[in-house]
């Protein structure tokens, strides 16, 4: 077995942090993606507005590596405003991993708005709501099923059935979580992508509902797949 690369020493990063150098500051923020240290955590918030979208991407991913309550609100200022996708999508995986109820909001709009690629990453980080309360998984659950129904891209309604799964996890069995429960199984009988389909099928089996479950064993029984 090839032996694994030793991690970067952090002493020698965070100083690199805010190097004149794009390519020093660049091999620092990635640097972070990998290593936890909250002394990086300043250095990489200022690094959200650094002018090389690369550089931008790195610390978006290392914050989400290093999640902080203090870099909430850059990393949503951030995603309203920076005109790359992929620093888009990097902001919206470290508000997932922040596990913070200021980051309901942006990802609900991104989920609804943003390009597919970052669509993808809200509706997985919606599903880490899971963690914060349950008005946060309140308000999550609507606009999962909507995408779940009518995102154009499988990916993203694959990822929405996922966070779903998540969320009726933490769930009483209300409302909220018997239209959850039915919009997976209508994604699993009805959804044209076969991908689609298991996500939505897995996401009922981890949900461990006894209802859905059964419906699912008479649909594959009545030969609906």
């Amino acid at each position: 077995m090839e032996e694994e690369a030793p991690k970067p020493d952090p002493e020698e990063m965070l100083p690199l942090l805010a190097s004149p150098a794009p390519q020093k500051r660049m091999l620092a923020a990635r640097a972070f993606c990998e290593l936890q240290d909250e002394r990086a955590i300043p250095a990489l918030i200022n690094l959200l507005k650094d002018p090389c979208p690369l550089i931008r991407v790195s610390a978006a991913y290392a914050l989400g590596r290093n999640p902080s309550p203090t870099a909430v609100e850059p990393l949503i200022e951030q995603l309203n405003q920076d005109w790359n996708g992929y620093v888009r999508k990097g902001v919206v995986w470290a508000l997932g991993n922040s596990r913070d109820r200021r980051a309901l909001a942006p990802l609900l709009n991104a989920l609804k708005t943003d390009i597919s690629a970052v669509r993808l990453w809200a509706a997985s980080s919606l599903g880490q709501m899971a963690q914060v309360g349950y008005d946060c998984i309140i308000a999550a659950v609507p606009p999962l099923i909507e995408g779940l129904r009518r995102d154009p891209m499988p990916a993203v309604r694959s990822n929405c059935a996922w966070a779903l799964g998540q969320l009726c996890r933490e769930l009483p069995s209300n409302i909220v979580y018997a239209n959850a429960l039915d919009a997976l199984i209508e994604a699993f009988a009805e959804d044209e992508d076969m991908g689609v389909r298991e996500d939505a099928k897995s996401s009922v089996l981890r949900v461990g509902d006894t209802r859905g479950l059964q419906i699912i064993q008479e649909l594959e029984q009545e030969g609906w797949l």
